[in-house]
């Protein structure tokens, strides 16, 4: 696995915190790997005009 280092908004990584805090993820690498991974899966099930990830928050 390679190591990455990203900038997050302090409210979006407390959001993510909180659903480990809950046990909905085991810690926040887990949590943001699982949203890359929608992310992707939503990527290849869309239609390429509709794929437009910068508008998306």
């Amino acid at each position: 696995m390679e190591r990455v280092t990203l900038r997050i908004p302090k409210q979006q990584i407390e959001e993510v915190e909180r659903m480990v805090d809950t046990g909905q993820f085991p810690n926040r690498s887990e949590a943001i790997r699982s949203a890359v991974r929608e992310m992707i899966n939503e990527q290849e099930t869309e239609p390429a005009e509709k794929n437009r990830p910068w508008a998306k928050v």
